[in-house]
């Protein structure tokens, strides 16, 4: 029988951490967090030093449950959490509610998931850390005196539903800033002149202007550029200078978090969360066949390029034996850290290096063998040679105008034989060997080419996360969930895989940052996440910092209310009049997104969306005897829009609720799956519903009171895993038909029986 209890926070990991320990152990899984602050209450006592009010999540009171009882059996108790803060916290929760038993309790922590990584670990564990729990706790307060304070400002001022946060706030803050930079920039005018010129050996080459009169300099008009082409036509041209040295390029460091993210988004398209998803997969086991389960890569959570030198030494044997012994420096390359990384782990690299993408391709699917991939290059490549090229730069002298281009030729490709970014090991134009200061050259062509400035570019998944880093705001991990949030606020919208904020982020980012602007500030939030650094190096408590941060943000909470409704009614009012009353026309926000409304409602009811024609109307009535009938009460129909677009409603809404589609099919009603909703008191059943994109998902249909929602067919199994009522049918081509829990922190898969029907009946 087990004597010792080792907990996790995922099934995953747990499934993979209980083939490498005896039979001593029994492995469990948290599923995540077990405690935090209540959702219904601020669960801070701002009267008594802001301690927190921790209470079991209502979820997960069956897992601590389980953990108890299984804690009672055990002698021991150890603590596998992940290697962070968030982590550390996980297990410092998971210890409170299970000190009672009066269990000795260790804390293990490993980077990477192989047998040796684990058995060490367990052999070698430690205290809690609590500088670390406080400085998460610290985290945890400030978040949520800031959320539970500020987002009931903007339901008052706005609508119901917004949300503020200390990250992303300021995260919209830069998108918006980007926007105004955008919309106020004015594009300026100038012309590249480039000359085809030809020495006396072959072949010719191009140079493009670059000086005038020794300085820098480009023609704003076309005048200036037809003045030079003028000058270089009557000459005469000559080599005014000629450099030649080796260049050598460096390779880049192996991943940490953000470089994965912007890395995957840029390479492989993968938002920042899917890059997460996987490779928290990745890191926590996957079944290789005759090599059992086993962890991928090391812990993906992490801002420090180090890497373990036993882990060099063999990225620098695959090196050898892939590319040869000429592609191995004589000494491992060394990274340094930036000075606010943390260096608590190793940088993102597989945990053996032997194990090649080509290797393990038959176990991953398609996005997890990707993302390996681009790992595993990275790493291998960091350890390779410079990549050396010739390069030539050449100066033409044509009167005051100073002509240039540089030629780089591939010597040896090093690195970039494996690893090549934009532009990366691209040979530029040859030039001929024998130039020579001083030798005269003759002009072929002139081209002349009108160009203009362009706008800051807007913010990407992986510049937002780039800038994000640099600028100290956030921790590489809370990325995914800050570009979730603005996202799903609809605060910003994707066009082109670029944010553009929306007239609703906008308006609330001009709230924010005009009622609390030093706690909206990027200089800010970055001083902060320093001061939470301080905390988990055991310099300063936590309370004293929250204390700090309460003093400057009740300033700002005094009048806030006030200024905010005051500062919202100026911004949302515009110089149009109301067609019908006359009155000013205002910005609006509804669940379908902005509109303008008169001013004079409820007496006046008068609203169209944004951007239509002054004439237009919301409820938009068609010509006679175009109009539908309702399909429910035979009363006539008017055009209505939606955030799927526009469509027939029922007149009387509403008193009926009658709709169509334009095209005159009846709107599907959600259809039902006799499969009742898995959420404890709730009395709904799971129907059918389509999402904006037309994707088929499954939602209670006590919503919004009840909201929850799965992606698969549900099917009445529980969990074996973890217990949920409900798992989801899901049938791929790989693995064909497996039920997959719809627990996020679980996702346990098993294969579904064949009594186990589909929406169709068939599977």
């Amino acid at each position: 029988m087990a004597s010792k209890l080792l907990i996790v926070e995922s099934p995953a990991k747990a499934r993979t951490i209980g083939n490498y320990l005896g039979k001593e152990f029994e492995v469990r899984a948290s599923v995540g967090h077990v405690r935090d602050l209540p959702k219904s209450k601020l669960g801070v006592d701002e009267e008594h030093d802001f301690e927190p009010d921790y209470q079991v999540l209502p979820d997960k009171k069956k897992v601590v449950e389980e953990l108890r009882r299984a804690a009672r059996k055990a002698d021991e108790i150890y603590l596998a959490t992940d290697p962070d803060r968030e982590g550390e916290a996980i297990s410092w929760h998971i210890a409170e509610l299970l000190k009672d038993l009066a269990r000795p309790m260790h804390r293990v922590e490993f980077h990477q998931i192989t047998k040796n990584a684990v058995r060490e670990a367990v052999a070698e564990p430690r205290e809690l850390d609590m500088a670390r729990v406080d400085a998460q706790q610290a985290r945890r307060v400030v978040d949520r005196l800031m959320g539970y304070k500020i987002s009931p400002l903007l339901w008052r001022s706005v609508r119901r539903g917004l949300s503020a946060g200390r990250v992303q706030s300021v995260a919209l803050k830069m998108i918006c800033d980007r926007e105004d930079e955008i919309e106020a920039f004015t594009p300026e005018e100038y012309w590249l002149v480039d000359a085809t010129v030809r020495a006396p050996e072959p072949p010719p080459f191009t140079v493009r202007l670059a000086k005038r009169d020794g300085k820098k300099w480009r023609p704003a008009t076309a005048e200036e550029a037809e003045a030079v082409q003028a000058a270089l036509k009557a000459g005469p041209l000559t080599i005014a200078k000629v450099s030649r040295r080796k260049g050598r390029q460096r390779p880049r460091a192996p991943f940490i978090t953000s470089t994965l993210q912007q890395e995957a988004s840029r390479r492989l398209g993968l938002p920042v969360r899917r890059t997460m998803q996987i490779a928290q997969r990745l890191y926590e086991g996957v079944e290789l066949g005759d090599r059992g389960r086993q962890g991928l890569i090391t812990y993906m959570r992490t801002d420090s390029v180090r890497s373990a030198p036993e882990a060099v030494e063999a990225a620098r044997s695959v090196i050898a034996e892939r590319f040869g012994a000429g592609a191995v420096p004589a000494k491992p390359n060394f990274f340094k850290n930036r000075s606010s990384a943390q260096d608590a782990h190793e940088a993102i690299r597989p945990v053996d290096p032997a194990l090649t993408p080509d290797r393990v391709k038959g176990f991953l699917g398609r996005d997890e063998l990707r993302l390996y991939r681009l790992i595993w290059e990275r790493f291998v490549a960091s350890q390779m040679k410079p990549a050396v090229f010739d390069v030539t730069k050449v100066e033409v002298a044509c009167g005051p105008y100073t002509l240039s281009v540089e030629g780089k030729i591939l010597v040896e490709p090093g690195f970039l034989a494996l690893w090549q970014e934009n532009g990366d090991g691209k040979e530029q134009q040859p030039l001929p060997s024998g130039l020579a200061e001083g030798q005269a050259l003759t002009l072929e062509g002139v081209k002349l080419e009108q160009k203009f400035t362009q706008p800051p570019p807007r913010y990407t998944e992986a510049t937002l996360v780039k800038a994000l880093e640099e600028k100290g705001i956030g921790r590489p991990s809370t990325y995914a969930a800050i570009i979730a949030t603005i996202s799903g606020r609809d605060y910003v919208v994707r066009e082109k895989k670029t944010f553009r904020p929306t007239e609703l982020g906008r308006l609330v980012n001009r709230l924010l940052t005009a009622t609390f602007a030093d706690l909206i500030d990027e200089g800010y939030t970055a001083r902060l996440e320093e001061e939470l650094d301080r905390v988990a190096e055991g310099k300063e408590g936590w309370h004293a910092l929250v204390r700090r941060f309460a003093e400057s943000f009740a300033r700002d909470l005094e009048g806030a209310v006030e200024s905010m409704r005051e500062l919202r009614r100026k911004l949302a009012m515009t110089e149009e009049k109301c067609p019908e009353c006359g009155k000013p026309l205002v910005m609006r926000f509804g669940t379908n997104g902005a509109f303008l409304g008169c001013s004079g409602y409820p007496e006046c009811r008068y609203t169209r969306n944004l951007g239509e024609a002054e004439t237009a109307d919301t409820d938009a009535a068609a010509p006679e005897g175009e109009a539908p009938s309702c399909p429910k009460c035979g009363a006539p129909m008017v055009q209505r829009r939606s955030r799927r677009g526009p469509f027939w409603g029922c007149s009387k809404y509403p008193e009926c609720k009658g709709t169509r589609s334009l095209d005159g099919k009846t709107r599907e009603e959600p259809k039902g799956t006799g499969v009742p909703c898995p959420m404890e008191g709730c009395d709904g059943e799971l129907t059918a519903r389509k999402s904006r994109y037309g994707k088929i998902f499954y939602s209670c249909n006590r919503y919004p009171k009840c909201r929850f929602a799965m992606n698969d067919w549900p099917v009445e199994h529980p969990c074996p895993e973890c217990g949920f009522p409900i798992m989801g049918l899901r049938v791929t081509k790989r693995f064909g038909r497996q039920l997959v829990c719809p627990v996020k922190e679980c996702g346990h898969r098993i294969e579904a029986p064949e009594d186990v029907a589909g929406p169709e009946g068939d599977g």
